[in-house]
């Protein structure tokens, strides 16, 4: 007899067909918001979750929960301490999305290098201003500097460098010099990422130590023609900084697939800069992402179900103890 899945939201027919065909039952879930996940989860042996915050409380709720599985690459919406006190393995698919997260983040390198937000404002009543006034930039030969460089981060690195032959800079104070992409260069001095590169992106979790690390400090570093992209968490970036630093052109501008408010505050003023691009977290929401991550969560269930080792599981990292790697490199 296979486990009791609930699905707070739903997921793609790949995965419901493949946890379906080998036995499991998909319960469909009363509602996304944790109150509703602790009225649904007596019963339940594993759950796939796509939004849902996973608290202590729904831990405490649960009476047979054996394992929950992240919908994407991102966990911390998972309290994992509450997982390891009751005993739930917590799984992710980090490789999902990587591919649909790495285009949208040249997407708005492209969308921020021709200033397109003012030149779609104003080409319809000034199309001659919009089309040669208004200033604009190739990609071609700048430097792109890259702050994590894991499956999402090396898939930009390659993209720049092959697509745009761009100069690729790449920070990643966990990752030892042989595993960056051939041809970047790696760097262990965060400020010069701020310092030479002509767009910045972001590309690492929110952890005690991320959380609001770029601020004002950092956008001062950066060249006035510079442009900062964040596909990666709204709370790594000190949002009212980076509104300042935008508003009085301290940087060129930014593209932001997160804010730290999602759904987005209306009054949020970010909103309303030209030289801001922003989305409502879209950079996994394609549908080739979306298949591979219902898939991948139901492998998951399936090798905890089968009592094999979890190919994606997560393990919790102490920031404080995490290995570094302070070696100074050249380009590869």
């Amino acid at each position: 007899m296979g486990y009791k899945i609930l699905l707070p939201q739903p997921i793609m027919q790949e995965g419901r067909d493949y946890l379906e065909s080998r036995g499991h039952e998909l319960i469909t879930g009363s509602g996304m918001e944790t109150e509703d996940i602790i009225r649904d989860i007596k019963g339940i042996d594993a759950m796939i979750v796509r939004l849902s915050k996973i608290t202590r409380e729904v831990f405490e709720a649960a009476d047979k929960l054996k394992v929950i599985v992240r919908h994407g690459a991102g966990f911390d919406t998972v309290d994992l301490d509450a997982a390891r006190d009751h005993g739930v393995q917590v799984l992710y698919c980090p490789v999902a999305n990587s591919m649909s997260v790495a285009e949208v983040t040249l997407m708005y390198m492209l969308y921020l290098s021709r200033n397109f937000t003012v030149v779609k404002r104003d080409f319809i009543d000034d199309y001659y201003t919009a089309k040669l006034k208004t200033p604009k930039c190739e990609l071609d030969g700048k430097t792109v500097g890259l702050i994590g460089c894991g499956n999402i981060g090396s898939r930009v690195a390659e993209k720049c460098m092959n697509g745009f032959n761009m100069k690729v800079l790449a920070y990643d104070p966990y990752k030892k010099r042989e595993e960056f992409p051939e041809g970047v260069e790696v760097v262990r001095d965060l400020d010069r990422i701020f310092k030479e590169s002509d767009f910045v992106s972001l590309h690492c979790p929110t952890t005690k130590i991320t959380k609001e690390f770029i601020g004002m400090k950092q956008f001062e570093m950066m060249k006035p023609t510079a442009f900062l992209i964040n596909a990666a968490r709204g709370m790594v970036v000190n949002e009212k900084e980076l509104y300042e630093a935008c508003k009085n052109r301290v940087i060129a501008g930014a593209g932001l697939d997160v804010l730290q408010q999602e759904p987005v505050d209306p009054k949020n003023p970010i909103l309303y800069l030209d030289n801001v691009v922003v989305a409502p977290h879209i950079g996994a929401a394609t549908k080739e992402a979306t298949d591979r991550a219902s898939l991948h969560s139901a492998m998951g269930i399936q090798e905890v179900y089968e009592g094999k080792q979890p190919t994606w599981q997560v393990k919790k990292i102490d920031w404080d103890t995490a290995e570094t790697f302070e070696d100074e490199l050249v380009t590869k």
